[in-house]
């Protein structure tokens, strides 16, 4: 066992912001480097987090000897080299969802860390989300019955980082941003069950000035015993961030949201500043969380992960998890160019969802 677990980031915005928030609140975590390519601002980020090291090259940052764990928080594109890398230098990885591009990149980074004996854990913090873990600790209790029905939505007025805009980088859009999100979390709540097939309507309502990719979705998910899982993201909804979920049993229900009931209804005409940076806008209505990264999970996933490193546990999402929720994505993009409910497991080897969807897939 492992007293302290010696991780570097991979990134040095948005997401990594919360990376380190989190990590600096596990007591068997010591964040030791940050490599991110712009100078001053990876300098400043460890400043800010009290990290030693600065790295404009993550290879830099992998070569330290005392480095037991990579979080990587980078922009979709960058994700299968990066862990590629890591395997080689014997780095166990946390990767930022989505895993990566496609499935040929998703089955190379499962098969690199299982050649190089290190971990790929897949970052998905609505699993550690406290109201929501209530929640499946209520559906597995008995307390509802057998699940019928799951409903998860996510939604805000866009992504805070220009890399969500383009889809060579990002690989789609909100379904692949925030719909791997829900694809997960009825996996999850489940005991991941076989996906049986997937309809999905995407469109682009607002942003089409941004992106080509979708900026609403609605996912419907059946799975083999015969749940229905149904998400709806969308980065068109005004007023600060919207997540939440209900299950419905032959029992009961349950409802759960994220934001209402431990927050401070706010309405402000020039609005404000959160904890770390984070995306949406504050001014009218938003909601004011008091520890915004506890109360979506994002503490506990960390230090989950680092007991995995300390005590040679699996985790509780991987990367087999995340390459079946890309595999669900997949599935959805192409329901969406078709018109058609999509049955799994569902192959292709498209270079990226949006590829697939907009009929220009390549080869990955």
């Amino acid at each position: 066992m492992k007293e302290i677990v010696n991780v570097g980031l991979v990134g040095s915005q948005f997401i990594s912001s919360i990376h380190a928030e989190s990590l600096l609140q596990c007591p068997h975590a010591k964040l030791i480097g940050v490599a991110s390519p712009n100078r001053e601002h990876v300098e400043a980020f460890a400043r800010k987090f009290g990290i030693a090291q600065a790295y404009t090259d993550y290879r830099e940052l992998l070569q330290q000897s005392d480095l037991d764990m990579i979080v990587v928080g980078i922009p979709n594109h960058l994700h299968c080299q990066v862990v590629l890398d890591a395997a080689a230098a014997g780095k166990h990885v946390v990767i930022e969802k989505p895993l990566c591009l496609n499935l040929a990149e998703a089955d190379r980074m499962i098969q690199a860390c299982h050649d190089a004996g290190v971990k790929l854990m897949y970052a998905e913090e609505l699993c550690f989300a406290p109201k929501y873990v209530r929640l499946k600790q209520l559906l597995d209790s008995g307390a509802l019955g057998r699940p019928t029905l799951l409903k998860q939505t996510e939604k805000h007025d866009g992504p805070h980082a220009a890399h969500f805009w383009d889809v060579t980088r990002s690989g789609g859009g909100v379904t692949m941003d925030m719909g791997c999100h829900g694809i997960e979390f009825f996996r999850w709540m489940l005991g991941r069950p076989p996906v049986k097939s997937v309809y999905a309507h995407l469109t682009t309502q607002v942003h089409g000035d941004k992106t080509q990719g979708d900026d609403n979705a609605v996912i419907i998910v059946e799975f083999q015993d015969g749940t229905i899982g149904i998400a709806e993201e969308s980065w068109t909804k005004l007023g600060g961030m919207d997540d939440r979920a209900e299950v419905y049993g032959s029992e009961g229900v349950a409802y759960a949201d994220l934001l209402h009931g431990n927050s401070i209804e706010t309405y402000s005409m020039k609005g404000y500043a959160y904890a770390v940076e984070k995306a949406g806008s504050t001014q009218g209505w938003s909601f004011t969380i008091f520890e915004e990264a506890w109360n979506y999970g994002f503490p506990q996933e960390m230090a989950h992960f680092v007991d995995c490193v300390r005590f040679d546990r699996k985790p509780e999402v991987t990367g087999e998890d995340g390459r079946a929720v890309l595999g669900v994505i997949f599935a959805a993009y192409e329901s969406a160019r078709t018109g058609r409910k999509v049955s799994m497991p569902f192959r292709t080897d498209a270079v990226s969802p949006f590829a697939l969807w907009k009929g220009s897939t390549g080869k990955a």
